[in-house]
């Protein structure tokens, strides 16, 4: 059966743009297309946990759960984010279990509130018999294990992950086989440098439990033909589908431009110019044109779904729990000088209504498209050239069922041309 899903992959997607079609409904549904995902597109990459500015002090920690293993993110006390396990190496208790507040209780006022999943500890204790963990995940104490033979506490650390650090977001291997992330996200991180990531910080974060494949959502972010639809009234007039291009396939991530109307572009212009925070947060300095006039997508493959405008950054972190059932975390992010202003509360509340505004526009219609998919009329469509990104995704899909990237064992597709 797994073969067969994988045949019905190549035979819509690998063909040119004007001749591709959507996915099969079966692919966002079957059991066993899913745990192939699992095993040989997330656990096989880099997927991200955190960013930089969420664990900003030695003792700071997120938890995170992603395919099926619960995470702690954590800032060690000689300044290195890591990831572990919260498994406790004993009897396999989640040391930092939802709704436990050891550990998250220390936090300065200063920086309250903080979710439920942060907090700031010493050290790491498992509720269960105590057993404390270093910050750099060595086990310190152990109540009354003199008594077991060969016992040695140095045997008995939190597990590590494979981690790596790419523009202040925290990513996570769990097989430690996945190539290095960076060389093949060098003309991307040159594109985001003007914006300085790894000094940006986290303001907002929300978790979303999804009806609907992970895919869904990817797909949905990747492309901006249903600004037509779905967004009719908060983004097609701001940057219309039509002027939507993709860049060229590459290996492990796709970019997409929103380009503004003339109309608009002035606008973020003279907000730029005059300091003027009456529509948008404070716009960066030393954008380069295409970030002042555009918004950008960007799919790092497999999740790592971000969004740039010239005043901040939308980043989605997914967990695709089973077929079609997902766990979204959105997080917005803007310049620290953005986050000190006095007046960052009320311009926090007026932008993120905005932003909410379009993702439940978008949580509608993935769930939408996900009640279509089991549908006994459900079949593949034929894609708009605006839905590239769509296209290039199912091209990387694809490349993984043949063990391969995009661009290794096919020409890569062209660029399509900036339109008016």
């Amino acid at each position: 059966m797994l073969q067969s899903l994988f045949d019905q992959l190549h035979a819509v997607c690998d063909v040119p743009l004007p001749n591709a079609r959507s996915l099969p409904g079966e692919l966002y549904q079957s059991p066993e297309f899913h745990q192939w995902e699992r095993q040989h597109v997330f656990a096989a990459d880099w997927l991200p946990v955190a960013h930089v500015s969420q664990i900003p002090e030695p003792g700071d920690f997120i938890t995170i759960d992603l395919l099926g293993e619960p995470l702690v993110a954590i800032r060690d006390t000689d300044g290195t984010p890591r990831v572990f396990s919260r498994v406790c190496p004993h009897r396999s208790m989640d040391i930092l279990p939802p709704g436990h507040t050891s550990g998250r209780l220390t936090k300065t006022a200063a920086r309250a509130p903080l979710p439920e999943s942060h907090g700031h500890t010493r050290f790491l204790q498992c509720p269960y018999h105590a057993w404390s963990f270093e910050l750099n995940g060595r086990l310190v104490a152990c109540p009354e294990m003199q008594h077991t033979c060969a016992f040695d506490r140095a045997d008995h650390s939190l597990r590590t992950f494979a981690t790596t650090l790419w523009n202040g977001f925290l990513f996570v291997n769990f097989d430690a086989t996945a190539p290095p992330l960076a060389p093949d996200l060098t003309e991307l991180n040159d594109f985001l440098a003007p914006w300085q990531p790894e000094q940006m910080v986290v303001v907002r974060e929300q978790d979303w439990e999804c009806d609907f494949d992970w895919k869904v959502m990817v797909e949905n972010f990747s492309e901006t033909y249903h600004h037509l639809g779905a967004h009719h009234s908060t983004l097609q007039p701001l940057m219309p589908a039509k002027r939507n291009w993709t860049e060229q396939e590459r290996r492990r991530y796709l970019h997409s431009h929103l380009p503004f109307t003339d109309r608009y572009a002035a606008s973020i212009q003279s907000a730029l110019d005059t300091g003027d925070t009456t529509a948008t947060f404070p716009i960066q300095t030393g954008l380069t044109e295409a970030g002042m006039t555009h918004w950008h997508i960007i799919i790092g493959y497999p999740l790592f779904l971000l969004l740039t405008a010239p005043d901040s950054w939308a980043w989605y972190r997914i967990d695709p729990i089973a077929p079609g059932k997902a766990r979204l975390t959105t997080h917005l992010l803007v310049p620290a000088s953005t986050r000190d202003r006095p007046d960052f509360p009320d311009l926090l509340k007026r932008e993120y209504a905005k932003l909410i505004a379009f993702h439940l526009e978008d949580m509608e219609v993935c769930a939408a498209v996900q009640r279509g998919l089991q549908s006994r009329t459900s079949q593949p469509g034929p894609l708009s050239h605006l839905e590239m990104p769509v296209w290039l995704f199912h091209r990387y899909l694809a490349a993984r069922t043949r063990q391969t990237w995009p661009t290794d064992d096919r020409p890569a597709a062209l660029s399509q041309s900036p339109t008016a």
